[in-house]
């Protein structure tokens, strides 16, 4: 898949799609990233991540290992001189995939002159962190330098052949996998007429996966596109596609679903239709997860991103043969969603500050089966924490002030056999700010917490203070915050009751 930024003038996008269109042209990934988060800017967000508690909650690498899967990411060169993305990326996630440093203009600008420098940094960032690397991509329709595109017909298969055997011969034993064809499909079904169709017809695909087999016959090879999640047209064209190839021999391990999705439009099929593909023998992947929502973000997007990303990781665990999710971005700053799709964004499991949203939760959750403690206040920018903080810690900040009026406090419950999340959203409907803050509220009979984040609670039963940290003790008149808590039960899963805030009664909802 593409990582540029910027609309494609050639292309439309239809109106309201149920799943994401063909993505526009994004040449940088993170294009605003040094200008947002650099400097004094990141040396801040490292001491927040190095000064907040973090949870008993293990880096989501470590748990999709634990399942014998991946849990990846997006990285571009521009990236890596941000010290927060690199400690983020490297602690949390164990694969890479190059966002445009593997692609055919980067690679090989000018007809037989290459230029790896890029891509051999993203593999070098990726090797020091103990992370395997997604080859992407060797042949694709855009992102093709001019010289490619002006070839007469009859250079076109010698010019594909040698591109691919010397970038993959380069990156030998260094790449994990490679999307040898990246987005062979128009939105219609149809193969793409590009200038590899025009030259070859329908069997450039085959010889662009020989021609990748006999240069590193380790390495995996794909077929990587986008709305094939759930059944309909354009997934039956990818499935035919492989059967055949399969069929006739031609060498293929696995198909990447790109999966860039719109909250609340993930495909129901979704499951079933990855289950077909493997049940030929192939491997699958979610290779590029994002799920965008309208900016700024409502609090009911975000829980529903947090269903989306649960459910696309439960159905990947579901599959023997779905081998990882990758996200297509560490946060929200290095998203290409604002900039292909003005008023969208909010895409991915980390805020603007690189804090854990909602989505981030639900994946942990989703990954440890619903056993461990899903949250995190920070994710670890280092190694994984070996202990839980306290959830007896007395308050850290100074005793409550202000907040004349009222509050509100929504709940989400998530449940599972003995054992459930809640996250409380609490806000403040008065006319002056809060600073620093106590709620009190009522753990359902059979409840016990057994870690929280975002707040101290005391005791773990019964009627429960929680009091908020160091970082988020003061709300605005109509500013929210939201903390939450991992409880055992014994049969009651209800959401907490008698919410007060510093005395005060809440509303609910």
């Amino acid at each position: 898949m593409a990582t540029d930024v910027g609309p494609d003038p050639h292309r439309s996008l239809p109106p309201g799609p149920a799943r994401a269109p063909r993505r526009p042209r994004r040449r940088r990934l993170a294009a605003t990233l040094t200008a947002t988060v650099g400097g004094v800017a990141a040396a801040a967000m490292v001491a927040v991540f190095a000064a907040s508690p973090a949870s008993a909650a293990s880096p989501l690498r470590q748990l999709a290992e634990a399942q014998g899967r991946y849990f990846g990411t997006a990285v571009t060169q521009n990236m890596l001189s941000n010290s927060t993305v690199t400690n983020l990326a490297g602690a949390q996630f164990d694969m890479v995939t190059p966002g445009n440093e593997m692609k055919w203009d980067t690679t090989e600008p000018g007809n037989g002159s290459y230029n790896y420098g890029p891509g051999d940094q993203i593999v070098s960032f990726a090797q020091s962190h103990s992370m395997r690397v997604r080859g992407h991509n060797l042949v694709w329709h855009s992102q093709l330098p001019s010289w490619v595109s002006s070839l007469p017909t009859n250079q076109v298969q010698a010019a594909m052949e040698a591109h691919i055997t010397n970038e993959v011969t380069h990156y030998k034993g260094k790449v994990y996998s490679w999307d040898v064809v990246n987005e062979p499909f128009d939105d219609s079904g149809n193969l793409r007429t590009d200038v590899f169709y025009q030259a070859m017809g329908t069997g450039y695909i085959a010889d662009a996966l020989r021609t990748a087999r006999a240069a590193d016959p380790n390495a995996k090879l794909y077929l990587n596109d986008y709305n094939i999640e759930g059944s309909g047209a354009k997934a039956n064209a990818m499935y035919n596609l492989v059967s055949s190839l399969k069929s006739q021999g031609v060498p293929l391990d696995g198909v990447g679903f790109e999966s860039h999705f719109i909250v609340g439009q993930v495909p129901s099929t979704m499951q079933a239709n990855l289950q077909r593909f493997a049940a030929l023998g192939l491997d699958v992947a979610v290779t590029e997860l994002d799920d965008r929502m309208p900016t700024p973000a409502s609090q009911a997007n975000l829980n529903q991103q947090a269903t989306d990303y649960g459910n696309v990781v439960k159905w990947c665990l579901a599959i023997s043969r779905c081998v990882g999710v990758s996200q297509w971005a560490v946060g929200d700053p290095d998203s290409w969603i604002p900039s292909a799709f003005p008023g969208y964004g909010a895409a991915t499991m980390y805020d603007s500050n690189y804090q854990p949203k909602t989505a981030y939760n639900s994946v942990v959750t989703a990954l440890s089966g619903g056993s461990t403690p899903p949250p995190t206040t920070a994710p670890p920018t280092t190694a994984p924490p070996t202990t839980a903080p306290p959830t007896t810690a007395p308050p850290t900040t100074a005793p409550p002030t202000g907040g004349a009026g009222g509050c509100r406090v929504g709940d989400t419950i998530s449940a599972w056999n003995t054992g459930l999340t809640a996250n409380l959203t609490i806000t403040n409907t008065g006319s002056t700010p809060i600073n620093g803050w106590s709620l009190v509220f009522t753990l359902p009979s059979g409840q016990t917490i057994t870690s929280g984040w975002n707040a101290t609670y005391t005791p773990t039963s019964g009627p429960v203070t929680a009091t908020n940290l160091g970082y988020n003790g003061s709300l605005p008149a109509g500013g929210s915050t939201t903390i939450g808590f991992q409880a055992n039960h014994t049969g009651n899963t209800a959401a907490p009751t008698s919410f007060s805030l510093n005395g005060r009664a809440c509303a609910l909802g």
